[in-house]
């Protein structure tokens, strides 16, 4: 079995549902829910999408990049550097920085919020 069958079998027993249940919720058949949770058929992206919605987890978590079932965690390098003596400062000195990354991501959130704003 793969990680994706697994983990929707997983999902689906761990909230006791039966795959008849979730075949009727997800507009399928019993048998398409057991070929994806045998690792027979890869369930399409809306049916994954679904899973997540209806599970409340993330696409991480059913593909097996992370444990959690809210998804991995966000910026892990930013956590890792913040925790360092002096590491605040180095991250803000990067995002002033032209040409890095967190430069270029700090102009792209002030430029989002200002539309935001503009549209209100």
């Amino acid at each position: 079995m793969n990680i994706v069958g697994q983990r929707l079998k997983e999902l689906r027993v761990n909230a006791r549902y039966s795959q008849k249940q979730i075949a009727e919720q997800c507009e399928t058949t019993q048998v398409t829910i057991g070929r994806y949770e045998t690792g027979v058929a890869e369930p399409p992206l809306q049916k994954l999408l679904w899973y997540a919605d209806f599970f409340d987890v993330s696409l991480d978590y059913i593909f097996g990049r992370t444990d959690n079932p809210q998804g991995m965690q966000k910026y892990p390098a930013i956590k890792s550097a913040l925790a360092k003596d002096g590491g605040l400062e180095a991250l803000l000195e990067m995002c002033f920085t032209p040409g890095t990354l967190f430069n270029d991501r700090l102009k792209e959130t002030i430029a989002q919020v200002l539309q935001e704003v503009k549209n209100e």
